[in-house]
């Protein structure tokens, strides 16, 4: 349940980030990309709340929420690059914290979280193809984001 509630804070938070960025870019190709890219997020959180009953889920859903977005505006302020940096971090994060899940499931749960790392790990790789060259304020800021993820899910599996 931990787990899976952690996933669902994931999802919630990725929708968000998206529907910051979308709200915060007149760049055609950021648009493009998160618009893409907010559909699939969006299966994923509908596939995770038919998993996850609503009394286990996560009782800070709304930080994740509000932490998504900003995340996803400031990064779309930032500009592309910052933009797709955020992304690559994130699904970096993302596709290892499903591995760690796939590896001790079996059934139609592992097969489901194979899927979604599937995806994830096409939006890491297709973020990752749109970034030129990174310097070192977008390696820091990539560590931020990998950090905060991973601080996101240790407060989610436990509220």
């Amino acid at each position: 349940v931990r787990d899976l509630r952690s996933d669902l804070a994931g999802e919630t938070g990725a929708v968000s980030i998206y529907r910051g960025m979308l709200a915060n870019t007149a760049d055609q190709d950021v648009l493009n990309f998160a618009e893409a890219h907010l559909q699939t997020e969006q299966k994923h959180l509908a596939l995770l709340q038919n998993w996850l009953p609503d009394g286990c889920r996560s009782r800070v859903l709304p930080a994740w929420r509000l932490s998504g977005w900003i995340l996803g505006a400031v990064a779309a302020r930032m500009g592309r690059t910052f933009t797709f940096v955020t992304i690559e971090a994130v699904e970096t994060f993302v596709v290892a914290h499903y591995l760690a899940q796939i590896d001790k499931t079996t059934g139609p749960l592992r097969t489901l979280l194979v899927d979604l790392q599937a995806d994830e790990a096409e939006h890491r790789d297709d973020a990752c193809g749109r970034v030129a060259r990174v310097h070192l304020g977008h390696r820091i800021w990539a560590n931020i984001v990998r950090l905060g993820s991973a601080g996101a899910v240790l407060v989610a599996r436990w509220v």
